[in-house]
């Protein structure tokens, strides 16, 4: 199973139960971001231990090697001194080394295999995280802007808004009320000064009009 797959079912998994639950969206896209990194960190631990794997089947593979050129040496030198029967079991010896080398040869070839695809799932894999990773901020700003939004929807469209503000009308008016009453009382209390001030209008009226009456009677 490739761990694309295998990731799917544990996310597909959690999700589920998420939703069963009802949970919050942007838990939802944490998970599945925990999820990516745990699946990238074991991905990439294994394929360490496969690299492990191909180097110590590369020291193998070189002792291996070195044993066919060495038998093959052997059967050189045995028929060199006309020893056929030993430059035959040199090649039988060879023989059994070259099929260790060609087992060998295969075994790397899996795990070439196996290195060659974990690297492509390891890069597929960075890159959907990297891009998880910015949309999970994109929609954390949106999930957090909607979130105020609504409570300030749901405080204007609330009855205790549109009471609050019907009473400061009432104290509106009830401040107009009380400012007419300050004004009314202005024109109706006199200080005492303003009393010395009519009474000096009055004789000043009454003067002038005596003085208008003395004229009126010189001239009869």
């Amino acid at each position: 199973m490739g761990i694309f797959s295998r990731f799917a079912d544990i996310v597909n998994s959690n999700i589920t139960t998420l939703l069963d639950k009802a949970e919050d969206p942007t838990k939802m896209v944490r998970l599945i971001i925990q999820e990516m990194e745990d699946t990238l960190v074991e991905v990439r631990s294994n394929s360490a231990r496969i690299l492990a794997e191909k180097k110590d089947l590369q020291r193998r593979m070189t002792r291996i090697n070195n044993q066919v050129i060495d038998w093959q040496s052997k059967a050189e030198l045995a028929l060199s001194k006309d020893r056929e029967d030993l430059a035959r079991g040199a090649l039988i010896e060879k023989q059994k080394v070259s099929e260790q080398s060609e087992m060998l040869t295969q075994d790397m070839t899996q795990i070439q295999e196996q290195l060659e695809l974990l690297k492509s799932e390891i890069t597929q894999l960075q890159a959907k995280l990297d891009e998880a990773r910015a949309r999970k901020k994109s929609m954390v700003i949106r999930k957090d802007t909607a979130t105020s939004r609504l409570q300030v929807k749901k405080h204007l469209d609330h009855a205790n808004v549109q009471s609050s503000l019907d009473k400061f009308d009432q104290y509106e008016r009830r401040i107009e009320d009380i400012e007419a009453q300050v004004e009314a009382q202005d024109l109706g209390n006199k200080t005492l000064q303003d009393e010395f001030a009519e009474l000096e209008a009055q004789d000043a009226i009454s003067d002038e009009l005596e003085l208008l009456k003395k004229q009126l009677k010189a001239k009869k």
